[in-house]
């Protein structure tokens, strides 16, 4: 989507100090992991009751909700539907867009692809896409890896907008010198193309979304390629992911890829992994700024908390201590951030319904 404005305000209120956490492999987990059948409605739920959460604090979360424009909301709990919501004009096979929080998407299936030995992360982009990609200096240009842009530490500069053709792509620093949110990254589809020959697309469907029975397609708006499915089939992504990569017993990406995905990746913007935005570390950079905020991301959530976010809060909330996924799929209620004065809220009344 087109660059995210932020205000300094809706930034500092963002700046609650919270003590940073050491980055730790992302864990498996111990318990039973359910797993809704692919090609198949069923999906077996878990009571509020049954895991002693408080009901009336749910209908508070609920309207909240339904007052910022959501359309699809789920928590999955081990797996199981706790709470699934349409609201908004939404239903069960509504498809909506995942905006950047569909960058993980990209991560996940470039994972895949180094897993399979058809890429490394750590060569320049040049190695798979030959030299000229960018307007950079041939010597700055073979600087850059696919790592780079899984971290947004390219150099590229993020002033010229969104599209990704060569003529777009100039120098601003060296590659893992400067932290800068650009989308850039979406050569790493080119990337894996390449290296796996198929198309993106092929490869996508055939290893991930068809693994984990996702639905859904990427559709082209205005420069961008941007993921449209049902809430479901985000809630199947963000289950795999918290399965420690897998899907029953299919390892769908390696747990030491997810590790590094799911931690910070470079020691500039500490709440930033491979597309993948992290809570609980000393500080973070935002989108279209330079400047170091200090404190967690979001200080109402859970300090372990990963997550996709994307434009007009599209959400997928990963919090291993409580197992739980959370996603959130919507319109814009009445700010662009991703990282916004939503999630601080959101977070306010589900600590309340967790406690």
């Amino acid at each position: 989507m087109k660059h995210l404005i932020f205000s300094f305000l809706s930034i500092f209120f963002l700046a609650t100090f919270a003590c940073s956490k050491k980055d730790n492999p992302a864990p498996i987990p111990s318990e039973t992991v359910y797993f809704p059948p692919i090609n198949s409605s069923i999906w077996e739920t878990r009571s509020i009751q049954d895991l002693g959460w408080d009901v009336s604090s749910l209908d508070d979360l609920l309207t909240f909700l339904e007052e910022n424009n959501t359309k699809g909301f789920i928590i999955l709990h081990q797996g199981k539907l706790v709470v699934e919501e349409y609201m908004n004009e939404h239903s069960i096979n509504t498809p909506w867009y995942w905006a950047s929080a569909g960058k993980t998407l990209t991560s996940t299936v470039t994972g895949i692809a180094q897993d399979q030995g058809l890429l490394d992360i750590s060569k320049p982009v040049s190695d798979y896409l030959g030299t000229g990609w960018t307007s950079t200096p041939l010597s700055k240009e073979t600087l850059i890896t696919s790592q780079h842009l899984l971290s947004m530490t390219s150099g590229i500069d993020d002033s010229y907008g969104d599209d990704v053709s060569a003529e777009n792509l100039h120098y601003k620093a060296d590659a893992g010198t400067r932290w800068a949110y650009h989308n850039v990254y979406v050569k790493l589809q080119d990337v894996v193309a390449e290296a796996s020959g198929k198309t993106w697309d092929n490869y996508f469907k055939s290893q991930l979304r068809e693994k984990i029975g996702m639905t859904g397609a990427w559709v082209q708006l205005g420069d961008l390629s941007v993921y449209f499915s049902d809430t479901r089939s985000m809630a199947r992504f963000g289950l795999m992911i918290y399965a420690g990569g897998k899907w029953e017993s299919n390892q769908i990406i390696s747990q030491e890829f997810l590790n590094s995905a799911t931690n910070t990746s470079q020691d500039i913007n500490l709440s930033y992994g491979y597309l993948w935005w992290l809570n609980g570390k000393s500080s973070f950079h935002l989108p279209q700024s330079q400047f170091q905020f200090p404190g967690s991301l979001v200080p109402t959530a859970p300090l372990d908390m990963y997550t996709a976010l994307g434009k007009n809060d599209q959400k997928i909330y990963i919090v291993p201590s409580e197992k739980l996924v959370i996603i959130r799929l919507g319109e814009s209620p009445n700010e662009d951030f991703a990282v916004s004065e939503f999630d601080r809220e959101f977070w306010k009344l589900m600590e309340k319904v967790l406690n």
